[in-house]
């Protein structure tokens, strides 16, 4: 194929152009995917869990206290009710066993109570886990909140770069004759590099310096000869920095 030089030229600032494009997409995608947020998603998911059982911990014992209230106070009542029925009994039988009555539920009063402080114990340390659980949860949801507003900002910032680096790739692109584009095109689907930059006798695409014999093919190439690069097979244009 022949192309002008000026035209072959031309190609390297549409590799550039490709590049930049390239770049810009796959740090698009690397924050898309964002570890750090994946992190924190797993982390505030963990939270919530430990959350929901610190949370049933907190419901179980207060009703173990709602229960423990209950029975105290029935027993109290009853306390009420046999201190009167004493007071106004004169039976010395029936009395003996009002009594006997009112001691077991004196007891009875002291085992719930005891209970009752015990379970409340409990509950102010399965509160205090929950109060620690919920502010865990709420910094690391906070930290995610501001990590993702970061992430949207930096990929807006991205997608405007890449728009406009797409329409300068257009714009450089439409300077280029059809067949030397498509073969640019070509190349680039095929090996990753369309063009590659001759400079010093190394081609830039590939970073590999020619041999002897391939610089001597290349020097025997016509100016506008379009010749392609024995390492990345892209089309190597020469310049003054090639160093034939």
């Amino acid at each position: 194929m022949k192309a002008a030089p000026e035209d072959q030229v031309i190609l390297l600032d549409v590799q550039r152009l490709d590049n930049d494009i390239t770049r810009i997409a796959h740090r698009i995608s690397s924050l898309q995917k964002g570890d750090r947020l994946t992190e924190l998603g797993t982390a505030a998911a963990k939270l919530r869990s430990e959350l929901a059982a610190a949370t049933g911990d907190v419901e179980d014992a207060e009703r173990d206290l709602a229960r423990l209230e209950s029975d105290t106070a029935t027993a109290q009542a009853r306390v009420t009710r046999d201190t009167t029925l004493l007071a106004n009994s004169s039976s010395t039988k029936d009395s003996a066993g009002l009594q006997s009555e009112l001691d077991s539920l004196q007891r009875r009063i002291g085992d719930l109570e005891t209970s009752e402080l015990e379970v409340m114990e409990q509950l102010d340390v399965f509160r205090a886990r929950v109060g620690d659980i919920e502010a865990k949860l709420a910094d690391a949801e906070a930290a995610r909140s501001a990590l993702v507003a970061e992430r949207d900002t930096e990929i807006g910032r991205l997608e405007n770069d890449r728009s406009s680096a797409t329409q300068a790739r257009a714009d450089v692109a439409a300077k280029v004759p059809e067949d030397l584009l498509a073969l640019y095109e070509r190349q680039r689907a095929r090996y990753g590099f369309g063009a590659s930059l001759l400079q010093g006798g190394v081609s830039t695409a590939s970073g590999v310096t020619l041999t002897g014999a391939d610089l001597q093919s290349v020097r025997a190439a016509a100016p506008d000869d379009v010749v392609l690069c024995p390492d990345s097979e892209a089309i190597l244009v020469r310049t003054k920095e090639s160093g034939l």
